[in-house]
């Protein structure tokens, strides 16, 4: 069984406690664990370390663990130092320091959900006359952050504090299919037109052009299966929405998207080449590339991006919409865009030009 664990907002929100109850206790044995309300449920999360600095400020540490995710910020150290004032207008400030990413801004990169578990947790410690500032430190975040797209989602310097949820859930073990149908069922009570994000990319792309969380579902690899499940549960419409690398894909009708079961993306690529009229030459340079970004920036030199990737769009959307029908004998109608690694629209179908005024999604 695959072992769920926390998103990095917890980690900075239990180092902030630890710090903040250090300050405040007579004890000089430092705490170990500490337990958070997670909006709604509750963990208890360890302590690296925790220490006093001066009289009115403390220090404490806790390392990221996101179960079995396959997550590059697995063991970062986060530095929470946390300092009590004088009441000024707010009574919790939350700083980014190193390693935290800012806004183009220059506001913290720090969201709504994260903000919402520090105030839960640090706004019930905090007297009338007190302010405190809690200053996150990622001392290993700006170098995690070039691995990562966040520059292209206007995150700056460094790793966001991001998420929707406390629980960091390993949405590719095959063993948590199940849940992600629950999670389905329960969103398509309340909305006939989903979203379903492909990886991060997606989930940030829907955030970004401000979609319901209610009407969002993230399907990690299994997208072929929760296309079939939302037809059948009577959904009207889904729009896939994600980096093209995973999403081209299903233009060759494989529905599970992990790369450990099939990966062909570029003879997909260089098929939908040949539909689109390019020559022998323009096949060569995509099937000579070593990533779908290549294969997408060498098309883009040959003029024939545009043709190609919004042919795949309508391909996709025409094989999910094709394999629903064959599988639960139902009709989904579904749209496709697909995404470059710096969130910017390479190819969509007519359905999915339409979804991105989101009158679908906000109208339920």
């Amino acid at each position: 069984m695959a072992r769920t664990g926390y998103t990095l907002p917890v980690f900075a929100v239990a180092a902030a406690k630890a710090a903040l109850l250090h300050l405040q206790s007579t004890s000089l044995n430092p705490l170990h664990t500490v337990t958070l309300d997670l909006l709604p449920d509750e963990a208890t999360i360890p302590i690296q370390q925790v220490a006093r600095l001066e009289q009115n400020s403390a220090l404490a540490i806790a390392l990221s663990d996101p179960g079995d995710n396959l997550d590059l910020t697995r063991n970062t150290p986060i530095w929470i130092w946390v300092k009590c004032l004088p009441r000024q207008s707010e009574a919790l400030i939350l700083e980014a320091g190193e390693g935290i990413g800012k806004t183009t801004t220059g506001d913290p990169a720090i969201y709504r959900y994260a903000r919402r578990l520090f105030e839960a947790n640090l706004l019930p410690l905090i007297s009338p006359d007190q302010t405190v500032t809690v200053s996150i430190v990622m001392p290993e975040g700006r170098q995690l952050a070039q691995r990562t797209s966040n520059e292209a989602f206007g995150v700056l310097e460094g790793l966001s504090l991001l998420g929707t949820s406390g629980i960091s859930q390993p949405l590719s073990a095959e063993d948590h299919l199940e849940e992600l149908r629950q999670v389905l069922h329960t969103k398509v009570q309340t909305h006939s037109h989903l979203v379903f994000c492909i990886g991060s990319h997606g989930m940030h792309i829907a955030q970004r052009m401000g979609v319901p969380e209610t009407a969002i579902v993230q399907v990690g690899n299994w997208v072929g299966a929760l296309l079939l499940e939302a037809g059948l549960r009577e959904a009207e419409s889904v729009l896939l929405l994600g980096y093209q690398g995973k999403l081209v894909k299903l233009a060759g009708g494989i529905f599970n998207t992990s790369s450990h079961l099939a990966d062909a993306k570029l003879e997909i690529i260089a098929a939908t080449v040949v539909r689109a009229g390019g020559d022998l030459s323009a096949v060569e340079a995509v099937l000579a590339a070593k990533t779908a970004d290549e294969a997408y920036k060498a098309l883009v030199e040959l003029n024939l991006a545009d043709t190609v990737f919004s042919t795949l769009a309508t391909t996709i959307s025409q094989k999910a919409q094709a394999y629903v029908q064959k599988y639960g004998n139902v009709t989904l109608t579904v749209g496709t865009s697909l995404f470059d690694r710096q969130g910017q629209i390479i190819g969509q179908d007519a359905i999915a030009a339409q979804w991105m005024t989101l009158d679908n999604v906000n109208s339920g």
